[in-house]
């Protein structure tokens, strides 16, 4: 029984934490703040949902995220202009064109001479404007997924700047499941400690 109440506990603990942190991230982040893609490179993030604009998507450095053929998002390349060498804002996108695009272009086309044409009709998209809105958020499971990221791009051969940020494409802030999680939590902690009181005294000094 005693086991029992120490395993509901951690388990509304832990769902507490989660749905705190996704309670404050949405504080943080009641509506996505608009950046400029020039003072996102520079400065930085200054929150976690973000709306960017003046950015240029460059599909010709997008990176298969799984690997396989099996291919379900890219991580693409924001560039403050469509020249520009500076790789410090890269967004996981599974926009469906870009995929059906890319996947064109390196899996369906034989010869050089059809990739050129190819990249010449879709010019636009290949190396286009593209404003997005999407998330970057700065917490502990983040932080993994962005060395996982730093580290595909080092395998890639991509430099890596301490400064880099990782958009994912579409994301929001999880109100609903925050809600949920904090209000399992107290359930699940207002239900063991009404045992406890409950719980005669004597009963109690047994089990210890």
């Amino acid at each position: 029984m005693k086991r029992f109440r120490v395993t509901l506990l951690v388990v509304c603990l832990l769902l507490g934490w989660l749905g705190f942190n996704d309670l404050s991230l949405y504080l943080r982040n009641g509506t996505p703040q608009s950046i400029d893609i020039e003072d996102l490179s520079i400065h930085g993030a200054p929150r976690e949902w973000l709306e960017i604009s003046g950015g240029y998507q460059d599909l010709l450095q997008a990176i298969n995220m799984s690997g396989t053929m099996e291919i379900g998002s890219f991580l693409v390349p924001l560039k403050s202009s469509a020249d520009s060498d500076e790789l410090l804002v890269w967004f996981e996108t599974r926009d469906p064109q870009i995929i059906s695009a890319l996947k064109t272009y390196y899996f369906k086309i034989d010869s050089d001479d059809d990739r050129t044409k190819f990249l010449s009709e879709n010019q636009e998209l290949f190396l286009g404007r593209r404003d997005l809105t999407g998330m970057t958020v700065s917490n502990l499971v983040a932080d993994s997924n962005k060395n996982k990221l730093e580290e595909l791009l080092t395998e890639m051969g991509i430099p890596v700047s301490e400064r880099i940020i990782f958009i994912s494409e579409g994301k929001t802030p999880k109100t609903l499941r925050a809600i949920f999680f904090v209000a399992m939590a107290l359930l699940g902690l207002g239900k063991l400690f009404s045992d406890l009181l409950r719980k005669p005294a004597s009963t109690a000094a047994t089990e210890k």
